[in-house]
Formats: C-alpha cells, structure tokens, sequence
C-alpha cells in the first residue's frame, strides 16, 4: 500500500528519464526480486496467546545480534588462524580475540533473563553450526571460564543445547519470529550454518503458535510470587 508522500512522488515528473524502463508492444519484461519466504499469517487461540508471543519476540530479538557477534567473531578468528603459521602467534592472536569478545558480551549477557540466554545458547548453534560447547571447546581455559561463569552457572543451562526448529517447539518459535523480524527489518539477516528447510516446516505447522509452556512457566512464577498478575 503506497503512502500519501509516496503517491505523491510516483504522480510527479521524472528529472531523469534514464532511470526508466520504457517497455513497447511485444517486449518482455523480466524483473528480478530478492528471494523471500510467504510466511502464513498466525493461529492463536486467544488474545492472551499473542501477549505471551509478542513477549518471546521481544527476548528473541534481544539474544539474536549477540549470537550473530559471536559468529562474526568466530569466523574471524578461524580465517586468521588458518593464514598464521605460527603456534606462539596463535595463541596469541587468539587471545587477544578472546579477550576483545568478552569484553563486548560480559556485561550485557549477565543482563540477560534466564529465557533470553537460553535462546542466546540455541541461537549460538544456530548462527556457527556448533553448540557453545563445541565451540569452546578446543579453546584456552580462561575462555571456558567466561562462557560457563556467563551462561551456564548463571542460568543452569546446558551449553550442549542444540537448535532443532522442525521439532522443537521452542526452536520453531525463535525461527518464526527471526523470519519476521528479518523480512520487517527489525533484525538484520545472518544465514544459519545448520540445515532446515523453514518453509517446509512452517507449512506442516500451518501458522499454529503454541506458547503453553510459557503460560506453566509464568503461572509458576507468580505462585512464587516473583511475578505480579495483571489486573483487568
């Protein structure tokens, strides 16, 4: 749907008549678009399933551009590598990216809910094609520590997560909203490193959102009383 400034703009004159295409009787004419998914629009069962949806977009979106640093980081610091050949020089270049990517990921993911650094771990696999596990894995001992003192120790997760959005439930939800968000601009696009055809499972799913095990984790909560019910 065109806006009132942009049908203005279509309704004026052209200054250069070479950015045009002038088509005659009988030509062909080819125009090329950026490949995109149709993604369906959603089934919800209730007003309150959207609330609870629109507060998962909200940590997904949060947890994603820091596990899309991390692959840039990542990617970096492999191609590097491959090109030094010395192993003292390794070490140390590898250091000093380490050193770099805590610094820019400490403060912020110790900000981070218990829900939202569970969707960083998944996302981390999804973004560089191994758990934060795998990834840390053959790294110094400091970097393990960082990782583990951050994530897993602060919120009792697994860094062995893995991303499976064609049958988890919870991993469907993050590629939805991710879908979204890149095709709205909220986000901007990193191609994952796994292999799942998202526009195959979104058509299995039929644009269902299921968000009950957030509605039994929040229902949980407040009879802990650490969060306060809404008043009508």
């Amino acid at each position: 749907m065109l806006t009132f400034s942009q049908k203005r703009e279509m309704d004026s004159l052209p200054d250069n008549i070479d950015d045009y295409v002038f088509v005659k009787p009988g030509d062909t004419l080819t125009i090329s678009f950026n490949e995109f998914a149709l993604l369906p629009k959603h089934k919800f069962n209730s007003k309150d399933d959207i609330r609870y949806y629109l507060w998962f977009t909200r940590k997904v979106q949060k947890a994603y551009p820091f596990a899309k640093l991390a692959s840039e980081r990542l990617d970096t610091l492999n191609a590097r590598l491959d090109k030094i050949k010395s192993k003292r020089q390794k070490r140390k270049y590898t250091k000093i990216v380490q050193n770099y990517i805590e610094g820019e990921f400490t403060d912020q993911i110790k900000k981070m809910t218990t829900t939202e650094g569970r969707i960083l771990i998944k996302l981390i696999h999804r973004q560089t094609g191994e758990t934060a596990f795998e990834n840390i894995r053959g790294l110094r001992s400091g970097w393990k520590a960082f990782w583990y003192n951050t994530t897993a120790n602060l919120f009792k997760l697994s860094l062995k997560t893995e991303y499976h959005p064609e049958s988890v439930n919870e991993d469907y939800l993050i590629e939805d909203v991710l879908q979204r968000s890149f095709q709205a601009g909220n986000l901007k696009p990193q191609k994952s490193k796994l292999n799942f055809d998202f526009p195959m499972i979104v058509l299995e799913k039929k644009g269902v959102i299921n968000v009950e095990e957030y509605k039994k984790m929040f229902a949980k909560m407040r009879k802990k009383g650490k969060v306060r019910k809404k008043k009508n």
